[in-house]
């Protein structure tokens, strides 16, 4: 009762007279934690009251967002029971055979004894949806279990038992539909059903499916075409946690501000603790260091690799050399390119080709170079390049970019090439007067030896916020992955008009990929709680690729632990880890004391009082990956396992420490006798004699359990 006096002067307070709309923003305002309906605080019949209210939450946190003025916000400060207000942020998005890649196939194996996901609930914040798309049919769909209380606002035509939910949070918007095409990718990426013919530009021609296509799917619009506001990321995470989705799939980012004054933080943690997991995605700056986003440990944070399809173009250079790149744009009548003089529009280095570059300069008939970067998106610079009159544009990297290469949806005949390429035309450049160039056309292929690669983009550790948590936690498909979309590109539909799809990258695409695993995972084991789950998919990852080297960056160089995480996912292996590291959401409180938050940044999280009297350090926290500093003293660690696997088992530990650390683990053999049975173990972490590392530097090893078929593997990053 009286938070809900609180309330009521507060916004009494804050609409005595009327502003024009330049003078607000929109501020996230906490307040204590509230029970009661929010309908009660709001006044009547004052100027601009109720209007000036964004949204009420309920369930992320106690609060609401408005439109308000600087002053009215200082004026808050110091209220009773007024727990903090700030302007929000703007987050952005972060942007077939990858089920196959991942060792799911019809009718066997996990697929099968998962069901599909069958009855699971996948929620998904996004930029809508178009539901009538054949990847949202009902075909071999139940319905949605009574636990479901949300409502689909696209009509009785649209909505199904596919899409069951679908509600709106932004000002550009008067329904959920899709103008974007990113959530509808994402969503059929997670759990989109069977689509014949689906293919881009006539590549990659197959069956589109999602990850777990008998689950259900609720879209909520949270993202419009100036980003995902913070406020409607907040209402739309409100209204999942309150319909019932038991899967919450965010491939949106921001920044990395503290725990306490992310929202995705805030609201991801009020639903682990009503047993939702959730999935987000680790951000596309990468390859810098401590660019990872959505670093919380209560949610599963996911960087982006390659699958083993690539739809080839070969660039084949006058002195014969051929590199091979790649495009979706390889028209059926055209093999290959003739033979065209090679330009390079820029004196210095390579052009980027924007728009303005080419002003007044023919290049009609000509293979032109363009490279990647400059703010100039990849297919802009074909466009650019097309209406120069050029035949062909070969696409070259930057440095960064390393050996990462997409099969864009170009408009003319393209060939994208890393930069180790980059630099072989630049050499051959300056070898002749009369350089030539012509792309060979070669279609899908499949069988990439060097997948999964991380890609260039995906973001990377260490933790900003917690660099006693390994982060990313895993890496998942994100280049060049079909899905649904909700306009045509090219001529690449199918037989039915609606039945539109595209190929695009980033890690908004590897993110719905774990959703949909977390999906099946939940589907075969109802009884695993999210942290269950994540220890699952993280302890049976792989770190091998296909050609059995360890998974490489973009560099083609070993991916360090802060590239992939404890490696890429293997869905089979997820189903039977054998142990599992488990928690509930309230053993994270020790955990953010010991972040040295106060116990009021702490409420804010957690939505009830706290006193921070018991505190632990990061690495401390039961989580299935080690990070750690390793000085002059030895420190020592607990994990406690919950056997998961068969009844009596004994588990015996394999170490590979990090160069220049001695790790001990203790005791050494874990006996189980039952299924559920919980053991503890402690791990010392010294500085080995005589070792050259230097501070700042980390050197990486692991922790594996291993029992017959059996092994549960934790990744160790040692930082001095």
């Amino acid at each position: 009762m009286a938070s809900s006096t609180l309330l009521i002067s507060i916004i009494l307070f804050l609409f005595k007279s009327t502003l024009s709309a330049s003078q607000l923003e929109t501020y996230i305002v906490h307040v204590e934690p509230e029970t009661e309906n929010f309908d009660s605080i709001f006044p009547k019949g004052l100027d601009g009251g109720s209007s000036r209210i964004v949204f009420r939450y309920r369930h992320v946190f106690s609060g609401f967002s408005a439109r308000l003025t600087e002053e009215e916000v200082k004026a808050m400060h110091g209220k009773k029971g007024f727990v903090s207000a700030r302007r929000e942020n703007i987050y952005s998005l972060q942007t077939t055979h990858s089920p196959s890649f991942l060792g799911l196939h019809q009718g066997l194996g996990f697929w099968n004894q998962s069901n599909y996901g069958d009855g699971v609930i996948i929620g998904l914040l996004d930029t809508g949806i178009n539901g009538d798309h054949p990847s949202f049919s009902d075909k071999g769909m139940s319905p949605p279990p009574a636990k479901w209380k949300g409502s689909c606002e696209l009509g009785p035509r649209i909505c199904n038992n596919k899409l069951i939910g679908a509600k709106y949070f932004v000002d550009e918007s008067s329904d959920p539909i899709d103008k974007i095409g990113h959530g509808t990718h994402t969503s059929s990426t997670a759990a989109g059903n069977y689509v014949d013919g689906a293919n881009v530009l006539g590549m990659a021609n197959g069956t589109g499916v999602g990850i777990a296509p008998r689950a259900h799917i609720a879209m909520y619009k949270v993202c419009e075409s100036g980003g995902c506001p913070e406020s409607s990321i907040a209402a739309g995470m409100d209204a999942a946690i309150d319909d019932g989705v038991d899967i919450l799939s965010l491939s949106i980012g921001g920044s990395s501000p503290p725990f306490y004054v992310d929202t995705i933080s805030i609201g991801s943690y009020r639903a682990v603790e009503k047993g939702i997991f959730v999935s987000c995605s680790a951000g596309n700056s990468g390859p810098t260091p401590q660019t990872i986003l959505n670093e919380a440990p209560w949610v599963l944070t996911i960087g982006a690799s390659t699958i083993d399809r690539k739809i080839t173009a070969v660039t084949t250079l006058g002195n014969g050399q051929e590199l091979e790149g790649e495009s979706s744009y390889q028209p059926k009548n055209l093999p290959s390119t003739n033979e065209l003089p090679l330009v390079n529009p820029s004196r210095t280095g390579f052009s980027y080709c924007s728009f303005r570059d080419f002003e007044g300069t023919p290049f009609t008939g000509k293979a032109v170079i363009c490279q990647t970067g400059g703010d100039v998106r990849r297919i802009d610079k074909g466009i650019a390049v097309k209406q120069a009159g050029a035949g062909a544009m070969i696409l070259v990297n930057e440095e960064q970019n390393g050996y990462s290469t997409f099969a864009d949806a170009h408009v003319l005949p393209t060939s994208h090439l890393g930069y180790a390429d980059a630099l072989k035309i630049a050499a051959y450049l300056n070898s002749t007067r009369n350089a030539t160039a012509k792309i060979v056309f070669k279609g899908t292929q499949i069988g990439d030896k060097l997948s999964p690669m991380v890609s260039y983009f995906s973001s990377r550790g260490p933790n900003y916020n917690s660099p006693g948590i390994l982060k990313p936690d895993i890496t998942g498909p994100g280049v060049n992955i079909i899905a649904a979309w909700n306009t045509q590109i090219g001529n690449s539909s199918g037989s039915n008009s609606k039945s539109f799809f595209n190929m695009i990258s980033g890690t908004s695409m590897s993110c719905p990929h774990l959703a949909g695993i977390a999906a099946l995972l939940k589907r075969a084991h109802p009884e695993w709680s999210p942290a269950a789950i994540k220890s699952a998919i993280m302890t049976t990852a792989d770190q091998i690729n296909l050609a059995q080297n360890p998974i490489e960056d973009e560099r083609h160089l070993p991916a360090s632990p802060y590239a992939v995480g404890s490696g890429h996912v293997n869905p089979s292996k997820a189903t039977d880890p054998g142990l599992v590291y488990d928690h509930r959401a309230g053993e994270y409180v020790p955990y953010l004391c010991g972040l040295g938050y106060s116990p009021e940044n702490v409420q804010v999280i957690v939505q009830h009082k706290v006193n921070c009297s018991v505190k632990i350090p990061e690495a401390e926290l039961n989580y299935p990956s080690f990070s750690v500093e390793v000085g002059v003293s030895p420190r020592t660690y607990s994990r406690t396992v919950t056997n998961v696997g068969e009844a009596k088992s004994v588990y015996k530990a394999e170490i590979v420490a990090p160069v220049g650390v001695v790790v001990a683990v203790k005791p050494a053999t874990l006996n189980f006798t039952a299924i559920g049975q919980k053991l503890s173990y402690k791990v010392t972490f010294s500085l080995a004699k005589g070792h050259g590392n230097k501070n700042g530097t980390f050197s990486e090893g692991y922790i594996k359990w291993n029992y017959g078929k059996y092994s549960v593997k934790s990744p160790i990053v040692a930082v001095f």
